[in-house]
């Protein structure tokens, strides 16, 4: 069998590939060597623009097995029946830190799932957290603005992070989790994932559930203390990367198994929390997970850039059966994930082979950089027309919600109790093992101390916060004044003050 031939990417075959045209063995090179111009064009437009968040990740394709009938919450097709099986891509990434960062910062990780479903792709879009740091999506470039680099030094700054959490008390929950040896989780396979929104589900009669989506490691919760991921670091940036792959590759797979908390419709009217609060979560007492399927990640992409690099999510991608909430910041994430998606990979993102719905897609958008469908053909390009036979469906018509107020007024953000920032962290503290609060402290002691600066103002930052964690536990805020080798009697709020 004759080898293939090396070409251009316009097919012609090259004779030379080494060594550029010149003249003579020494002398200038030729301005005709084609050649030449397109392997260093194409090299200089190797790099698509980085993702602003998670730029850092690793995914692998594999499958969701129904193992449970939940068709009295919901239609979607994907859970149809139990043994349905779907095809999937995952991808998980830390958020804030770059392409080269190191896989064991202390940082939340992305959570993400495309299921290739008959009725187009479903993306669940979430974090190994179950909450968030802000629950208005106006917050979220500031946020993240603080978890990058200080435009002044270059530099990641502590001093940025803390001014920020200390200014938002509702960052107080998320904060405990990322102080915990959960933010350093034992790469991808020991790390639960989240949707982390509430979500809704809608059944055969038209019925509406809020919907919690959780996805529960079979390898076990396994996480790094500070000093293993630190010193991770310097032995292999790429940890998690290479954990995944490799028990992949040896046909160990990861698995994890798909539990939901189910709300009906009418008990979010009444509900302590408002349920639609992405810095809260539902306790399970009140919601008791509730079986699905399995999730098992089986098979490496060929080719990282093509597959994991180009691999798009968005959270506005649902299908029948599975709807969204008034929850702020999903309501925002809707807009701006299909946006990043545009501007960094272009209009036509969704044919790229990782993201395309391996289904019958048709619709009236045309033409864009790098269309590859065939643009439809001689199909007209407006709707409705005369000449094709395509019509809308409204058997995937869904139930209106009912809302609870006609008035949009941006200054009245929240409802009574939405500002209680600090029962459900104060709770998570309380659950954790002795061991797990020594740590947490720890950890938030370490961290703190990093912070630099003007003294005055580090101080003012400093206890103010510590005044947020002893608000949500007495003993934490003591905890962590001694560590920090301040007068805890002093700082503690008016409230919880010793008599």
């Amino acid at each position: 069998m004759e080898n293939p031939r090396l070409t251009t990417a316009s097919g012609r075959p090259i004779a030379e590939n080494e060594n550029t045209q010149s003249v003579g063995p020494r002398g200038p090179l030729l301005l005709q060597d084609y050649i030449l111009h397109e392997k260093m064009a194409h090299f200089n437009r190797e790099r698509i623009p980085e993702r602003v968040v998670h730029a850092k990740g690793s995914g692998a394709f594999g499958t969701f097995t129904v193992t449970n009938d939940i068709t009295q919450y919901t239609k979607a097709k994907l859970f149809g029946e139990v043994g349905k099986q779907t095809h999937i891509f995952a991808r998980f990434s830390t958020v804030g830190g770059e392409k080269g960062s190191a896989d064991t910062e202390r940082d939340p990780r992305g959570f993400s799932i495309k299921f290739y479903t008959e009725d187009g792709n479903w993306d669940m879009v979430g974090n190994n957290t179950p909450v968030f740091f802000v629950k208005d999506p106006k917050k979220f470039g500031d946020f993240i603005h603080t978890q990058k680099r200080d435009p002044h030094s270059n530099m990641k700054s502590q001093t940025m992070m803390w001014d920020y959490w200390s200014l938002n008390p509702e960052s107080l929950h998320q904060v405990m989790i990322l102080m915990s040896d959960r933010g350093t989780p034992y790469g991808f396979r020991h790390m639960n994932g989240y949707g982390s929104h509430t979500f809704s589900l809608v059944n055969a009669d038209g019925e509406r559930y809020w919907v919690k989506f959780h996805f529960k490691t079979q390898q076990g919760i396994k996480n790094f203390t500070g000093d293993e991921a630190d010193a991770m670091k310097s032995k292999d940036l790429d940890f998690a990367q290479r954990d995944l792959m490799e028990h992949i590759d040896i046909g160990e797979f990861p698995r994890w198994t798909l539990q939901i908390q189910v709300m009906p419709e009418a008990d979010a009217k009444t509900y302590r929390w408002n349920p639609f609060d992405l810095s809260k979560v539902w306790p399970h007492a009140d919601y008791p997970l509730i079986d699905v399927g399995v999730m098992e990640l089986n098979r490496n992409p060929k080719n990282y850039f093509q597959d994991v690099e180009q691999a798009a999510f968005s959270p506005a991608h649902v299908v029948d059966g599975i709807g969204y909430s008034p929850d702020k910041m999903l309501q925002g994430r809707l807009l701006s994930y299909p946006d990043a998606h545009r501007y960094r990979l272009g209009v036509n993102y969704e044919q790229i082979p990782v993201n395309r719905c391996p289904y019958a897609v048709y619709n009236y958008e045309r033409d864009g950089k790098m269309r590859m469908d065939g643009n439809h053909g001689s199909m007209p390009n407006y709707f409705p027309n005369s000449f094709d036979e395509v019509v809308v469906d409204t058997r995937y018509k869904e139930p209106a919600w009912d809302l609870e107020a006609s008035v949009a007024d941006w200054y009245d953000r929240n409802a009574p109790g939405d500002d209680d920032h600090y029962t459900q962290p104060g709770n998570l503290y309380r659950l954790m093992t002795p061991e797990a609060k020594r740590a947490t402290v720890n950890n938030i002691v370490t961290h703190m101390g990093k912070m630099e600066g003007d003294p005055a103002k580090i101080s003012e930052i400093r206890n103010r916060q510590l005044c947020h964690f002893f608000r949500a536990d007495i003993g934490l805020g003591m905890a962590l004044a001694n560590g920090l080798g301040l007068d805890a009697e002093q700082l503690m709020p008016r409230q919880h003050a010793v008599a």
